[in-house]
């Protein structure tokens, strides 16, 4: 089958068209990446102009395609995403687990996890568990009468999140399957063995920090924290009296954490804004740094509070 991809950024719509081939491999098809309007950190907060960057990004990966889609797969990062990990259990009816007893458990999790208004983007089992044994790949037929799943849930803010299902809806597509953006970060850059052994993601945006850990192969923590690399840009352009453009060239081009020797002498110019015209400005990449810094320490600050506050470490001893 022919599956479209569709991650609505701060900076960007990127749109991918893909199929498979007889040895499980994806084979790109198509293509489409627009400039961002309308969107920040990940929430719409302009339609008409949100709608503008969707369907020219979904329009120029169908024409590369050759297809036209009428369903896609949605990234999420919207709606103060947050992933919770949590237990829920049932008596089975006649001594066997069944079909029946593993539905009472899933729509018992799924209540709690959309409790407060919240709305399910995904919906993970770790492990099942039944009259103490642990680690059931599938309790269906076993007997036992105490049923217990180890859930791992992925919700949002229901109003946030409609927003952008109405903006992909508009462009006459229909959403049929979400995925929360850190949890797609993750899996497309780190291996099953990875996942397995541990391992944490994170993806700094434009508008947005997301993160992502798994243990035992399974997804454990899924956060958006809404700050992103925009604020180096802005802090940039603050200091060096730059345009924000000029400020985002300068970063993408030469912004490094990384202290070298060279870095002391090795200048670049740069065009100064409300000055006379064509006014330009010079900066060592060591200066460069130092402002950048402070701002990606911060980040990384709000980072380890909500690795702290996850509890990871507890997670790591109970596998």
């Amino acid at each position: 089958p022919v599956i479209a991809a569709l991650d609505v950024g701060t900076s960007k719509v990127v749109c991918l068209i893909a199929t498979g081939d007889d040895r499980g491999r994806a084979r790109l098809l198509g293509i489409g990446h627009q400039r961002s309007r309308g969107i920040k950190a990940g929430m719409v907060i302009d339609p008409d102009a949100a709608e503008q960057s969707v369907r020219a990004a979904v329009g120029q990966a169908e024409r590369m395609a050759g297809v036209t889609m009428e369903q896609i797969s949605l990234a999420v990062s919207c709606g103060r995403l947050k992933s919770q990990r949590f237990v829920a259990r049932a008596r089975t009816e006649t001594g066997f687990a069944g079909d029946v007893d593993v539905a009472r458990v899933l729509e018992g999790g799924e209540s709690y996890a959309t409790r407060g208004g919240r709305t399910l983007v995904q919906f993970h089992t770790e492990a099942w568990h039944l009259d103490g044994a642990e680690g059931v790949a599938d309790p269906r037929g076993m007997a036992g009468n105490d049923l217990t799943a180890d859930l791992v849930a992925v919700t949002a803010d229901d109003g946030p999140l409609q927003n952008v299902l109405a903006v992909v809806e508009r462009c006459y597509l229909e959403p049929h399957q979400l995925a929360a953006t850190p949890f797609a970060s993750a899996m497309a850059v780190t291996t099953a063995d990875e996942r397995n052994l541990g391992v944490l993601v994170i993806d700094i945006g434009a508008g947005i920090t997301s993160m992502a850990a798994f243990l035992g192969g399974e997804l454990v923590l899924a956060e958006v924290i809404p700050v992103g690399a925009h604020l180096i840009t802005f802090d940039i352009a603050r200091r060096l009296v730059t345009p924000v453009t000029e400020a985002e060239r300068i970063k993408t081009l030469y912004g490094t954490l990384l202290p070298a020797l060279s870095n002391e002498h090795e200048t670049l110019s740069y065009s100064v804004t409300g000055g006379e015209e064509g006014a330009t400005g010079r900066v060592s990449r060591a200066e460069l740094r130092a402002v950048i810094q402070p701002r990606v320490a911060g980040i990384a600050a709000l980072v380890r509070e909500r690795l702290e506050a996850a509890r990871l470490d507890r997670a790591a001893l109970e596998r």
